[in-house]
């Protein structure tokens, strides 16, 4: 079986209960969280073999969310010891035209901390097809870049091949960082993956026609986002998410993916949001099932942009879709009738 393996941050989410403002609650809903953390969960519900790479405390928390990771059978038995703090974040979820809050807990953390040397590559890759990364990853601190790039290069060196979120976290480093780092690493990377305005702030490309904050989105201009980002560093495919916020509460949501010099467009879903945190990272697993299962174009970006519907739908940060839920979405069934 081909297998992918994610390598980043794994953290405690600490949400608000319900639809609660930090203020007014008195406890928060637990749950164990990462962007390539998702992206394996979601793969994994989808049957694909999955590996989750990261460095955490030897104490019992890490230990209990390593445990929920194999509940949904993602591997872990690469993951590195060492350090002394597993990072958190606060979630206050959104409401109608109130928009959502993250608080980030996640200087000095055990992953922040690591070097290129904590990790067994040669263990790590062995049958492995890709490695997923997003740029959280190299935001955790100073030297994190040098760890991000550092996994490239060993999966490259494999054969192993290259997805990458570009995941920009103003609150984690800034534009001019981001830049420096992703520029350096984007020739070696097969599959970049953008929302819409993922490539404005870190490679300054602006999609023309469009206005994330009033809702305007030109596909044309998202296009030739994708072939400047194609052209300039020499990616084979740009993926882009296409979300026009409506308010917190209703986004509408579509895709596209660039490849062989040609876009290729899901449909639009209309969704009614119950959580939208890990929604691109459902979106990326969906990308990587349908290389994995070798889809055409078409098909896979439709496949990415339903899977990633459906996670809006689902408390908390991972997909817990199956391919069959998947797959009658694409079909045109999203009436949401009970099955029985």
């Amino acid at each position: 079986m081909k297998k992918v393996v994610g390598f980043g941050d794994f953290l405690v989410r600490l949400g608000a209960p319900g639809y609660q403002r930090f203020i007014q609650c008195n406890q928060f809903d637990i749950n164990y969280t990462g962007a390539e953390a998702n992206v394996c969960v979601s793969l994994s519900m989808m049957g694909i073999e999955t590996e989750f790479v990261t460095r955490l405390p030897d104490n019992d928390i890490a230990r209990a969310g390593l445990a929920t990771l194999r509940k949904y059978g993602v591997g872990v038995s690469h993951v590195a010891f060492g350090g002394e703090r597993m990072g958190a974040f606060y979630v206050e979820k959104g409401a109608s035209q109130r928009p959502g809050k993250v608080v980030y807990d996640r200087k000095y953390t055990s992953i922040a901390t690591s070097k290129p040397e904590d990790f067994n590559w040669d263990a790590i890759f062995q049958g492995a097809e890709r490695l997923h990364m997003t740029g959280i990853t190299p935001a955790l601190s100073e030297t994190m870049p040098e760890v991000f790039a550092h996994a490239i290069s060993e999966a490259r060196k494999r054969g192993v091949k290259v997805s990458c979120d570009l995941n920009y976290r103003k609150n984690m480093w800034t534009e001019s960082q981001a830049k420096a780092c992703m520029e350096k690493v984007l020739p070696s990377i097969d599959l970049v993956i953008a929302n819409e305005e993922d490539a404005e702030k870190v490679l300054g490309i602006k999609a023309e026609g469009s206005n994330v904050v009033s809702g305007q989105l030109s596909h044309e201009g998202y296009v030739d986002v994708a072939r400047s980002i194609c052209e300039r560093y020499g990616v084979p495919e740009v993926a882009i998410t296409l979300r026009k916020s409506i308010s917190a509460s209703d986004n509408e949501w579509a895709a596209l993916l660039y490849t062989d010099n040609r876009p290729y467009f899901s449909r639009n879903y209309s969704i009614h949001i119950v959580d939208r945190v890990g929604g691109g990272d459902s979106f990326c697993a969906g990308l990587l099932y349908g290389k994995v299962k070798g889809f055409d174009p078409q098909r896979n970006i439709e496949y990415a942009a339903a899977a990633s519907c459906l996670k809006h739908s689902i408390e908390m940060d991972f997909n817990l879709s199956s391919v069959e839920e998947v797959e009658r979405l694409m079909s045109g069934d999203g009436s949401g009738r009970v099955l029985r």
